[in-house]
């Protein structure tokens, strides 16, 4: 399979339960029709919200609770694979987590933010450990979420270890807009992949969020840019770009030739 048709779900930021927000989401999958889309990426914690206090804990579920087994159930509906943060109960702690699931409605991945920034999250979760990759139509994928993507060496990290495509699901504000449009893309081009980046829309608690989800190519250009509000952003990725831009600039090849030399 050399195209993969990918989507981002850009949700405005409500005050609602898990069910409420699947509610919302199944929506858009019923506009899009069954087999429309082969995986769509939603935000940072979206079955719970991000700026949220509490909710946090209150809306918290182990990686089978209820909320997942909708998600499995939308994704065999629908015949979309669905990449879906939220807030995962484990023994005694919490992690910021996202689950994807296959077409099928089967369990891909279960990945655990890794890195936490500064303010609530270190203090609400406990940091995750491992690499999360996976297979998905003959193509190796990764999950990066928020915080972890903006360091380069994470997403060498995955790219080095066969992803050429990330999905970044984030709760970026407003106020770093740097990030969106300069940092993502230069991640993108410097490892040669496809990087899915899923924000909030809105405002939520003391946040505002700045939308602009966006979709990027190996060559770092935008396949598809959300605006300020709620949206689906589409975009057809070729996976025969990922070869064609490791070639023209052989960064991975340079770094592992290093490696082997230290």
């Amino acid at each position: 399979m050399t195209v993969i048709r990918a989507a981002i779900f850009q949700s405005e930021a409500r005050n609602e339960t898990p069910s409420a927000r699947l509610d919302r989401l199944e929506a858009r999958l019923e506009e899009a029709g069954p087999g429309a889309i082969d995986l769509m990426l939603c935000p940072e914690l979206y079955l719970s919200g991000y700026d949220v206090g509490a909710k946090i804990q209150e809306f918290a579920e182990s990686a089978d609770g209820p909320s997942l087994d909708r998600v499995s159930y939308l994704a065999k509906k629908y015949d979309t694979a669905l990449a879906i943060g939220y807030p995962e109960l484990g023994e005694h702690v919490l992690y910021n987590a996202v689950a994807v699931i296959g077409k099928a409605g089967e369990r891909l991945l279960d990945y655990r933010k890794r890195l936490l920034p500064p303010g609530f999250e270190g203090e609400a979760f406990t940091p995750g450990k491992g690499v999360g990759v996976f297979e998905f139509m003959g193509q190796r994928i990764a999950v990066l979420i928020c915080y972890d993507v903006e360091f380069p060496e994470f997403v060498r990290e995955v790219a080095m270890a066969g992803a050429g495509i990330v999905l970044a699901p984030t709760a970026l504000r407003a106020k770093w807009g740097f990030v969106a449009r300069k940092m993502i893309p230069t991640r993108a081009f410097e490892n040669g992949l496809f990087l899915l980046y899923a924000n909030h829309a809105g405002r939520e608690g003391g946040l505002e969020y700045l939308g602009q989800s966006v979709i990027v190519a190996p060559d770092g250009r935008d396949l598809a840019l959300a605006g300020a509000g709620e949206d689906v952003i589409f975009a057809s990725l070729d996976v025969t770009e990922i070869a064609r831009a490791r070639e023209a600039l052989p960064y991975l090849e340079v770094v592992e030739k290093l490696v082997r030399a230290v």
